[in-house]
């Protein structure tokens, strides 16, 4: 972030946490960080923490993965979630997940890396 806070810690980072971004001038929110709101161009985006808790939005099943480390995991799913702060985000998750399942987030291995996995809220 350009005005020299420190940013929040999540998984692209190693941390098991989800951060997005909300605008402080028109309220809109944003799940890739970037130092400008993308809707209206306000400087410095305000970084929040999600709960990790959403509804899939779609759900697509990967049988045949592009890289030698993602092979080891065929089948896996991969979803857009809407999340209860409403953003939405892709990511990992559970292989029998559908559209309109709540899902919560736990945090895996995938091909080496930390990456957020949805599962259904039990």
């Amino acid at each position: 972030m350009s005005n020299g806070k420190q940013a929040l810690a999540d998984w692209t980072t190693g941390a098991e946490a989800i951060v997005y971004q909300s605008c402080a001038s028109c309220g809109s929110l944003q799940y890739f960080r970037r130092s400008f709101c993308r809707v209206c161009g306000a400087p410095d985006p305000v970084e929040k923490c999600a709960s990790g808790e959403g509804t899939v939005y779609a759900a697509s099943l990967v049988v045949r993965a592009a890289t030698p480390e993602a092979r080891a995991h065929v089948p896996y799913n991969i979803v857009l979630v809407d999340t209860v702060e409403g953003f939405r985000m892709m990511a990992h998750g559970d292989n029998d997940l559908a559209i309109g399942d709540n899902v919560t987030a736990r945090f895996a291995q995938f091909a080496g890396r930390l990456v957020p996995h949805f599962e259904k809220v039990k």
